[in-house]
């Protein structure tokens, strides 16, 4: 039997993955407009200007204190966990772990010889650790999203006289945040902003900044892992070295819409709309219920949701992926019976309602039941 979910039902764009997401056509657009810089020197104007209007559309969707910086670096946020432990931790860090993500950023903190001790606060896939102050520590470490479990941790400085850094590589963008309470907030362009990966975007304090600059005066560091030359080279509108300008013209176009669609937000209303209906979907069936159990915990731009075991999501996921709904599978680590949805601000509320039509229509039709 040759089962096809009926048109109507299927969502106009099938992609709801955590990343890299959902790319607007928009976007696309910019890439190939006959003004774009494709092929040239990221040292010329043309670039120069975009990472520009790039830092200036960050200072305005983010509303940035004043005395914060924007600073741009290459690699994503792995390669930015070690440049964290090169210049930015000193000598004690507290880091809150409860996913694959955060985990493996502690773990990079804690392999330099110079940081004496990582004092991890851990707490199972599916909830939520939280940071809490304690004597000598100089840095503080927490994801605002956890991307492997969608669980989401509120954003609070800890502490008076250390730096709060804050992994907000799947929220920024999708999710209010006042950056005040952060020291350094840094996040990839492959989540909310569309774009593609091999790209930090972070903003720094004051304070973080003269640690940034003490740090890196007094220790041996590799150019890449030196937030120092990354913060020198983005005062200058460029990166250490040749960024994707690609990525640059689709961040650019992302930062547009976000500002003229309403702002940070608008963008939040988005994702928070498009999240209470899939948490209320599950809660709603019998056999599907939100992996986070505490509701304020639930991340309102990546859901997942558990599943019976009369229900096989692989299965589902395939028949889904055939009809062009992509990218749903839970993290690889987390071997769970699970769907992860995606539902940054790029992603339709409308895609998501046709999204739970169709797995209605799947399971109703016996796709990955007993009966199939």
């Amino acid at each position: 039997m040759n089962l096809q979910i009926p048109a109507e039902l299927l969502p106009t764009d099938g992609r709801f993955g955590s990343g890299p997401s959902k790319v607007r056509a928009a976007q696309l657009r910019s890439i190939v407009a006959p003004a774009s810089p494709m092929g040239t020197s990221h040292r010329k104007a043309p670039v120069k200007n975009l990472v520009a209007n790039i830092k200036e559309g960050m200072r305005e969707l983010f509303s940035l204190p004043d005395g914060y910086e924007v600073v741009l670096g290459n690699g994503g946020a792995s390669l930015l966990w070690d440049a964290i432990a090169f210049t930015l931790a000193e000598r004690h860090v507290q880091a809150a772990t409860f996913g694959e993500f955060s985990r493996k950023a502690a773990r990079a903190v804690g392999k330099v010889p110079w940081i004496e001790r990582v004092d991890v606060r851990e707490a199972p896939p599916g909830s939520v650790a939280l940071c809490s102050p304690a004597d000598g520590v100089d840095t503080y470490l927490y994801p605002h999203n956890e991307t492997s479990t969608g669980a989401l941790s509120p954003v609070r400085r800890i502490g008076s006289d250390a730096l709060t850094v804050v992994d907000a590589t799947s929220a920024a963008g999708g999710v209010l945040a006042d950056i005040s309470r952060t020291d350094v907030y840094y996040f990839s362009p492959q989540k909310c902003f569309g774009a593609d990966g091999g790209l930090w975007i972070a903003f720094f304090s004051p304070a973080a900044l003269e640690r940034v600059e003490r740090l890196a005066a007094q220790r041996w560091v590799p150019d890449m892992l030196n937030l120092q030359l990354a913060v020198q080279n983005s005062r200058k509108d460029q990166t250490l070295n040749t960024p994707a300008i690609a990525t640059l013209l689709m961040i650019d176009s992302q930062i547009h819409w976000m500002l003229n669609a309403g702002g940070l937000k608008e963008m939040a209303r988005r994702t928070a709309a498009s999240s209470r209906l899939v948490y209320s979907w599950a809660e709603d069936r019998d056999f599907a219920t939100p992996f986070v159990a505490q509701a304020e915990y639930r991340s309102p731009v990546v859901a997942t949701i558990d599943f019976d075991s009369s229900i096989d999501t692989a299965t589902i996921s395939r028949f889904l992926r055939q009809a062009g709904i992509v990218d749903i599978d839970p993290y690889r680590s987390l071997g769970r019976n699970q769907f992860r949805f995606g539902l940054f601000p790029n992603v339709e509320y409308d895609d998501v309602a046709a999204l739970l039509r169709s797995i209605d229509w799947a399971i109703e039709s016996g796709i990955g039941t007993p009966q199939s």
